[in-house]
């Protein structure tokens, strides 16, 4: 009975250390949403700078919505 248990829990060990070493080796990168997760090496990786565009995005389509709705007010 006590060489069934000490096998038991030297293959629990073993397998915890796999999955440990597994872990360690591969690094843990996704991408989820087009956006990518770090890895294990994400202090290595390049820096992207993506530079800071306007505040409102939506400026040809407010001053369209503007430019209707004066339209439609004369044409009343």
């Amino acid at each position: 009975m006590f060489s069934r248990i000490k096998s038991r829990t030297l293959s629990l060990l073993l397998c915890g250390a796999a999955i440990v070493a597994a872990f360690a080796t591969t690094g843990c990168q996704m991408s989820i949403g087009g956006q990518t997760l770090p890895s294990a090496y994400y202090l290595q990786d390049d820096l992207q700078y993506f530079p800071k565009g306007p505040e409102f995005k939506l400026t040809r389509e407010a001053a369209a919505l503007k430019a209707a709705a004066a339209r439609d007010s004369v044409n009343r």
